[in-house]
């Protein structure tokens, strides 16, 4: 019962909200408020990142024993801890957006019907919910995998290279050394440029943007062999791709000049080739070299032309993104959220990537980083912390490797800051040299979002977050001396 009963008809002792832990209304029967689920509906927007114990249940052993998917989909959405925050299952709906947009009487006959055999489809739906490899009764493949040096993700690259078209790389260079041009040689050099794509976010981005502007050599030097007109399309977009890459690791290095002149040529390559994917994310660079450089207002015209000319694309939700943070920095909260619900809903129409982990696909784990930035920037606190802890979860393998540890630098950058403004000065120092001493860092954007944290310890007095804000000067210091280098080359 959630009340006692009282002489003057007043609630006694009634049951609250195990987020905000106001009182729940009497129909009730979840966890949370109704203002709370709201709330985190954006985390249904991609399957949350379990415990291992989530998975511990009679009901998923049995599915597994059955080699039955549809069976272990039913057990994820009946799971207890569902019932108990919301008070109902996980919809069949929400379910079928996270497995490519299916639709609810399609999960139904997953659920109900024979046992899937198509092991493809076994491995997708698998990775997409995150499930454990010991309830599996199939091997997932290593496409997550984060390398501990150069030549172990040369190494995979190879093995995937030769598993899909039974050439290694040095094959593949021979050929293009050649011009030997025909449909498994540009195969080849698509899964390559993906690989090197999907690298971006952990691997070194010294060694990754040498290779990247080789292989950008190789490939554009083949647009003036004779080629069919598939082949030359084919080539100008694998060259584009391989222009944004490079240009965005040019940034994160601090080589501002040399990523603007790149993502120049991407754009070019990417009108050439009529691409819209490819204009699209060299708009959505410029907008993001304009924000970091703190050029607010020039961000909002730039994402504007991208979402004019990949109006279709999924790197429109990233657009929309970029607006949310310059607005929310200009002081224009409104417009911001007005941002963030506009790349939200495009979100929500979009299936789930086969390849999240490329940079260049907007995956939904992406939108709680950019929630998170947004939420910070507009002092809603307790919002930028949850999707800053999310952000973190989603960062880190089952096996403890971190995916995205530019993302988790700046999550935990955002968890210093709220913990400056709550006033636990020495968490937020401990928080942001941690994130200060990551590996893999796109340096304008980790200075941009450190010079946050310098602000708020400013607020404390001159000695708060002194070794925080040493450590900070120190890397702005290199920071603005390499500048100058490159700028008189």
């Amino acid at each position: 019962m959630n009340r006692v009963g009282a002489p003057n008809g007043e609630i006694l002792n009634p049951r609250r909200c195990a987020s905000c832990r106001t009182a729940l209304a009497g129909d009730n029967s979840a966890a949370l408020c109704g203002r709370c689920q709201r709330e985190r509906q954006d985390q249904f927007r991609t399957p949350p990142v379990l415990s291992p114990e989530f998975f511990d249940t009679d009901e998923f052993h049995a599915a597994s024993r059955n080699r039955h998917m549809g069976k272990i989909i039913r057990a994820y959405r009946y799971h207890p801890r569902h019932l108990a925050m919301y008070g109902k299952p996980l919809s069949q709906e929400t379910i079928g957006r996270w497995l490519g947009g299916l639709t609810q009487d399609a999960v139904s006959k997953i659920e109900n019907g024979k046992p899937q055999q198509n092991l493809e489809v076994l491995i997708k739906q698998a990775e997409i919910l995150r499930l454990p490899p010991k309830l599996l009764w199939f091997a997932l493949p290593g496409k997550n995998l984060v390398f501990a040096d150069a030549q172990s993700a040369a190494e995979s690259r190879d093995k995937i290279l030769v598993a899909s078209t039974g050439m290694d790389t040095s094959e593949l260079v021979r050929r293009l050394r050649l011009s030997s041009v025909d449909d498994a040689t540009i195969d080849a050099m698509h899964i390559m440029v993906e690989q090197m794509c999907c690298e971006y976010s952990h691997g070194d981005a010294q060694e990754l943007a040498v290779k990247g502007r080789r292989w950008l050599t190789k490939v554009t030097e083949l647009l003036s062999q004779r080629l069919t007109l598939k082949q030359h399309q084919e080539i100008l977009n694998n060259a584009g791709m391989l222009a944004l890459l490079v240009g965005c690791l040019e940034y994160d290095l601090g080589d501002q000049r040399s990523a603007e002149s790149t993502r120049r040529m991407a754009m070019s390559l990417g009108k050439e080739s009529n691409d819209p994917m490819i204009m699209g994310w060299a708009h959505e660079m410029l907008a993001w070299f304009h924000l970091t450089a703190g050029n607010f207002r020039a961000v909002i015209p730039a994402a504007e032309t991208g979402i004019l000319a990949a109006s279709s694309q999924s790197v429109t939700v990233q657009l929309h993104g970029q607006q949310a943070k310059a607005y929310a920095r200009m002081g224009m909260p409104n417009e911001a959220r007005a941002a963030l619900e506009r790349g939200s809903d495009l979100l929500g129409t979009l299936p789930y990537p086969e390849r999240p982990e490329n940079h260049f696909v907007v995956d939904p784990d992406k939108w709680d980083f950019y929630a998170m930035d947004t939420y910070r920037i507009a002092g809603e606190d307790d919002l930028a912390k949850r999707n800053a802890e999310e952000v973190i979860r989603r960062s880190v393998t089952p096996n403890g490797f971190n995916i995205s540890p530019m993302r988790s630098t700046e999550a935990e950058l955002t968890l210093a800051v709220v913990a400056a403004r709550q006033g636990d000065v020495e968490q937020a120092a401990a928080l942001g040299i941690e994130a200060l001493l990551h590996g893999r860092q796109s340096r304008p954007s980790l200075l941009m979002v450190a010079s946050e944290l310098d602000n708020e310890f400013a607020t404390h007095g001159s000695n708060a977050g002194s070794d925080f804000r040493e450590l900070f000067s120190g890397i702005k210091r290199a920071t603005q001396i390499n500048t100058a280098g490159e700028n008189q080359q």
